[in-house]
C-alpha cells in the first residue's frame, strides 16, 4: 500500500494543478491498481507495480508540460496478505475494521 502526492513545480502562472493530476489519474487507470485520489493518491498492489505507476506518472506529467515535480511517498508493507472480503482491498479492510471499533464504541456507550 502506498500513499502518494506528486505536486507538479514550475507550471506557469495558473495555480491549478489539476490537469496534471487528471492525466496520473489516467496512467493510473491503465496500470489497474487500486487507486483512490484525493489529496493524495492512495495506491495498492505489489511493490514492483506501484513503483512503476508512480513512475509512470512522473514520466506522464513531465510530458505534459511540468519542468519539475516533487512527489512525497508513504509505502506501508505487510509479510503475509490479510484474508478481505471478495473484492475489497487492503486499505477497504482498514477502513471496515475502523469503523467496526467505532461501532463496537458507541455499542458500549449506549449501554
Amino acid at each position: 500500500v502506498s500513499d502518494f502526492c506528486l505536486i507538479p513545480m514550475g507550471t506557469g502562472n495558473d495555480p491549478s494543478v489539476s490537469a496534471y493530476i487528471a492525466e496520473c489519474a489516467r496512467v493510473l487507470e491503465k496500470s489497474g491498481l487500486k487507486y483512490k485520489v484525493g489529496y493524495g493518491t492512495n495506491l495498492e498492489g505489489p511493490w514492483s507495480a506501484v513503483s512503476q505507476a508512480i513512475h509512470d506518472c512522473h514520466a506522464a506529467v513531465h510530458a505534459k508540460g511540468a519542468p519539475r515535480i516533487a512527489t512525497d511517498i508513504r509505502i506501508g508493507t505487510r509479510d503475509a496478505p490479510r484474508a478481505t472480503e471478495e473484492g475489497e482491498g487492503e486499505n477497504d479492510r482498514k477502513l471496515r475494521r475502523v469503523k467496526e471499533i467505532l461501532g463496537l464504541e458507541v455499542e458500549s456507550e449506549s449501554r
